[in-house]
């Protein structure tokens, strides 16, 4: 059972490789036999070596490294970011067996939400049209689970990718806060609510004073 669930997550995470390698313009190629597994490697910051992961052993990590990035064939690009908000940089490059094919600059940390670069020189000899995008959401986390030195996560909203902010800010995360102000909400309504039975009983009490004092 293991070994089936390994063989199909190998071959999703070759089909992901295959569409990442077509993100750019290529020329058709003749059939030819079954291409070598796909593989990833991830350099950068606080790495002392690089991170090589292959789809025959590693194949749910390979599958989500490479979905950081196979999503780009149809993404726009965004417009240049802020280099001093990006935070670290991490290098992926997809690899079909030994040959490396397509890279990536990652920024997990970016201010605003994860950013991509993909730079226009490619370890292949394929051209790629060069460009920042916004990355997906999930990015520190899947980093951070395949091997990546980077703190956890805690407030990220899954999903794909997108522009605007995009994590939770710390400050709306506070339960107290939330209690305090709903508290105080209440007490309000209820003072409110006091007021307004006290403004209508003496408002009856009068009337009943007058008609009496004209029945007289």
């Amino acid at each position: 059972m293991v070994r089936t669930v390994r063989r199909v997550a190998a071959i999703v995470a070759s089909g992901l490789a295959a569409g990442v390698l077509s993100l750019g313009p290529t020329t058709s190629a003749s059939a030819g036999p079954t291409p070598p597994p796909a593989g990833v490697e991830v350099t950068g910051a606080g790495m002392a070596e690089p991170l090589r992961l292959s789809a025959d052993t590693h194949p749910t990590e390979v599958s989500a490294v490479i979905d950081q990035v196979s999503f780009l064939a149809n993404a726009r690009t965004s417009a240049d970011p802020d280099k001093s908000d990006l935070g670290p940089k991490y290098t992926v490059v997809v690899f079909t067996g030994e040959t490396p094919k397509q890279a990536y600059d990652l920024y997990p940390k970016a201010s605003g939400g994860p950013r991509i670069y993909r730079p226009a020189k490619q370890p292949s000899s394929r051209k790629a049209t060069a460009g920042w995008f916004f990355g997906r959401l999930t990015m520190s986390e899947t980093l951070r689970t395949v091997g990546v030195p980077l703190e956890r996560q805690l407030d990220t909203v899954g999903g794909g990718a997108g522009g605007g902010e995009r994590l939770i800010p710390e400050d709306a995360i506070n339960p107290t806060r939330d209690i305090d102000e709903a508290l105080s909400e209440l007490q309000r309504l209820l003072l409110l609510n006091v007021a307004v039975v006290l403004t209508i009983g003496f408002g009856l009490a009068g009337i009943t004073l007058l008609i009496r004092r004209r029945s007289r």
